[in-house]
């Protein structure tokens, strides 16, 4: 049997904030995945996310995501083309395959680590 006082505590860990924003954690969340992802690319690929909508298949490259609180998620990036894109969307649509891309430049774009530190903030 579990004391009072260690259910009160038990119950205060779980329960959830009302100062979670639900964006932040989600935005959280990626950053991880994505510099996860980004570990294990070689020197020639870097970080693209491939969507399918309304039939059509797009992929781009990843520059960078962002959070819009409470419930938006955003990509940036270009296209294989080189063309600037902008993802937006509602944490509960969220699907992202991302996928390894041949870089656009000399040096791959690397976002896992910048994404991590501002996420500290």
């Amino acid at each position: 049997m579990i004391p009072d006082n260690l259910n009160n505590i038990y119950a205060k860990a779980l329960a959830p904030s009302h100062k979670v924003n639900p964006a932040k954690w989600t935005y959280e969340r990626l950053s991880k995945y994505i510099n996860d992802f980004e570990s294990s690319l070689d020197n020639d690929h870097e970080i693209g996310a491939r969507l399918v909508s309304f039939g059509q298949a797009i992929t781009f490259h990843i520059e960078d995501i962002g959070y819009y609180g409470p419930d938006i998620i955003s990509f940036d990036g270009r296209n294989e083309a080189g063309e600037k894109v902008q993802l937006i969307q509602h944490i509960s649509q969220l699907s992202v395959l991302l996928v390894a891309v041949q870089k656009q430049q000399e040096q791959p774009r690397r976002i896992g680590f910048r994404l991590k530190a501002s996420s500290s903030d």
